[in-house]
C-alpha cells in the first residue's frame, strides 16, 4: 500500500466516522512499515472531504452567543468541533502533499491527524449529548483557505498553519475554559483541557519542521517567520498571546516579544 494514496483516500472521505476509521488504519499501517513512499499522483485539493453540512459562510456572519445559555455553549462547541474537523484534513494534507521530508515528518503528522480525530470524537459526543449534531450550525472555511495559499511550500505551510492558525488556539482556549468554568460546564472544560495539552504538541511539531526547513535554506527562523506573517497576513497575531503555552510549543521569548510588538 502507498502512504500518499491511502492518505488521499482519508483526506477526501466525506463521512466523519469513516474518516476517523481510515486514519486509525493509516497510522497503524505506517507504524508497522506496511506503507511505501513510492511516487503517486499529486493533485491540488480545492475542497477536501467533508460532509454536506455545515453550511460555510463568511466569518463575519458567524453569530456570537453568550455562554450562559445551553444554545450558546452548543454554538461554541460546534465551532470548535468544526475547527478540529478541519485540523484533521490539515494534518492529512501535510502528509499527502510534501513528499521530500524525513520519515519522522510523516509519523508526526499522522499522529496529529489521529489526535485531532480524537478531539473531534470527544466534542461530537458532548454536542450530541446536548441535543445537537455536527452540521446543525453554520461555520467558516478560513483554515482550509490558508492550506490552499501554502500548498506550494512546506516551509510556508509549517510557518502559517501550525504556528499561526493553530497557535491562535493556544491563546484563546484558556479564556474559553475560564468562562465555561464560571457557568459550571465542567464536561466541556475537561475536553478543552485535553485539546489544549495536545495542541501545544502540535504547534511544537510545526515549530520543529519550520526550523528544519529554514536550516535547509540557511534562513534565520524568527525573521523568516515575521516576514511571512507580513507577506501573507499583513500583520502579527491578534490579541494577547498565551506566552507559557507558546514557549512550550517552540517559540522563544524573544520571538514572542517581537510578535507582541508587531503592528
Amino acid at each position: 500500500m502507498n502512504l500518499y494514496q491511502q492518505t488521499y483516500q482519508a483526506l477526501m472521505q466525506t463521512d466523519t466516522q469513516l474518516k476517523r476509521e481510515q486514519i486509525t488504519s493509516l497510522l497503524a499501517n505506517w507504524k508497522k512499515a506496511a506503507l511505501d513512499r513510492n511516487d503517486a499522483d499529486l493533485v491540488k485539493i480545492e475542497i477536501p472531504g467533508r460532509p454536506d453540512k455545515p453550511d460555510l459562510i463568511s466569518p463575519n456572519e458567524i453569530k456570537q452567543r453568550k455562554l450562559g445559555s445551553e444554545l450558546g455553549r452548543a454554538t461554541l462547541i460546534h465551532a470548535i468541533l468544526h475547527i478540529e474537523f478541519n485540523a484533521i484534513n490539515l494534518a492529512l494534507d501535510a502528509v499527502y502533499r510534501f513528499r521530500d521530508m524525513p520519515e519522522q515528518f510523516y509519523s508526526d503528522w499522522l499522529m496529529v491527524a489521529s489526535e485531532e480525530a480524537h478531539h473531534f470524537s470527544l466534542l461530537e459526543k458532548r454536542l450530541n449529548g446536548m441535543g445537537y449534531s455536527y452540521g446543525d450550525m453554520p461555520a467558516h472555511n478560513g483554515l482550509w483557505e490558508m492550506v490552499l495559499k501554502t500548498d506550494h511550500d512546506v516551509l510556508i505551510r509549517m510557518a502559517l498553519v501550525p504556528r499561526v492558525l493553530e497557535a491562535r488556539g493556544l491563546d484563546v482556549t484558556p479564556g474559553m475554559i475560564e468562562k465555561l468554568k464560571k457557568v459550571g460546564d465542567e464536561e466541556t472544560v475537561e475536553i478543552l483541557n485535553i485539546i489544549l495539552r495536545d495542541e501545544i504538541g502540535h504547534v511544537a511539531i510545526g515549530s520543529h519542521w519550520f526550523k528544519y526547513c529554514c536550516a535547509l535554506k540557511n534562513l534565520e527562523p524568527e525573521k523568516t517567520f515575521r516576514d511571512l506573517l507580513i507577506e501573507y497576513m499583513g500583520r502579527g497575531p491578534n490579541g494577547p498571546l498565551h506566552q507559557e503555552a507558546r514557549l512550550q510549543a517552540g517559540f522563544s521569548q524573544e520571538e514572542i516579544d517581537a510578535l507582541i510588538n508587531m503592528v
